[in-house]
Parts: structure tokens; sequence; C-alpha cells
């Protein structure tokens, strides 16, 4: 039978550490709460309580109590920190992006899309069914992308439309000044 998994002797100031921590706590955080748990965890273990028990109490796997013992064992007192990961892995290329400020900047009448006005959500699936190039990418990503570029879709809703023939012309020309003059 293995040996029972049991958190080494504490020292003094170890002890009143985590005895400070498990009764005062700290600021309600996401990071207080997981230190608070891994305490109870550690007390209850130098307590002489079993791993079962200690799993029971703090609501947590038999597995998660003995990590945190082990750690605990190795590192002291930083074994209490969460250890956060770097995230998701980015999913969106630099080129992506260009392609997404690009799209999003351009008129959707010429892309051959039958609105009038960017949405996010309307770009998002114009991106992702584009024949020229697939962009998958979440709404929110996009839109902190869209913020990041300083653009945005917010217009003022109208029921006219311009009966100006030559307006789809103007439009060019208006873009291809701001394009090539933007200080003016």
């Amino acid at each position: 039978m293995a040996e029972r998994v049991r958190v080494r002797r504490l020292s003094d100031e170890e002890g009143q550490r985590l005895q400070r921590l498990v009764r005062r706590g700290e600021p309600k955080t996401t990071t207080s709460v997981i230190r608070y748990r891994r305490a109870m965890v550690v007390l209850a273990s130098a307590g002489g309580n079993s791993v079962p028990v200690i799993a029971r109490l703090v609501a947590a796997d038999e597995d998660t109590v003995r990590e945190v013992i082990h750690r605990f064992n190795e590192l002291g007192m930083k074994a209490l920190d969460p250890r956060w990961a770097g995230g998701r892995p980015r999913q969106i290329s630099a080129e992506d992006e260009a392609f997404l400020v690009e799209t999003a900047r351009s008129r959707p009448e010429r892309l051959g899309c039958p609105f009038t006005h960017w949405s996010v959500r309307k770009l998002i699936g114009y991106l992702a069914d584009n024949p020229r190039r697939v962009v998958r990418i979440g709404r929110e990503r996009a839109r902190r992308l869209l913020a990041d570029h300083a653009i945005t879709f917010q217009r003022t809703k109208t029921w006219k439309e311009s009966p100006d023939p030559d307006r789809e012309a103007k439009l060019v020309r208006i873009e291809q000044v701001i394009n090539e003059h933007p200080d003016r």
C-alpha cells in the first residue's frame, strides 16, 4: 500500500500565514479564492486529515488535493498562487487581420452584399463565406480588432435613400480622396 499523502511539517511562520489567510481571507478576487481553498487543503493536511476527508471539506477532487499537497511540499507558500497559462493560442494571422480591416472599411454593396452598412455579425458571416479568403473569427475578437483600428459601424438609421443616379460614382470618388489624401 502506498504511503499516505501528507503535507510536510509547517514552520511557525507558514502556519501563521496559512491561518491568517483562512481566517481573514483576502479581498474577494479569483486569486484569493484559489489561495483560500489551497490554504485550507494544506492546513487540513497538517491537522492530520486524510485526502478523502479534505476533498469533501473543500469540495474538490482527491487528485487535486494530492497535487496541492505535493506542490506545497516542493515549493512552500508559492504553491498557493495559481499558475495561469498564457491563454488560447492566437488563431488569426496578421494578414487575416488586415483583410478584416480592409473589408470593414469597404462598402458592402461594392463587395456584392445586399445591404448598405456592415454590422459585426454581417462582417463575420461575409468573412466566413468569402470566396477570395476565408477568415474564421469570433464576434468578440472581431469587435476588439475593429475597435483597435477605430472602426465603428454605428450609423444614423434613416429610411431615405439618395435619388442621385451618380451616387455610387461620387462615393467612390470620396473614398479615393480620403485614402489618397488623409490629411485633407
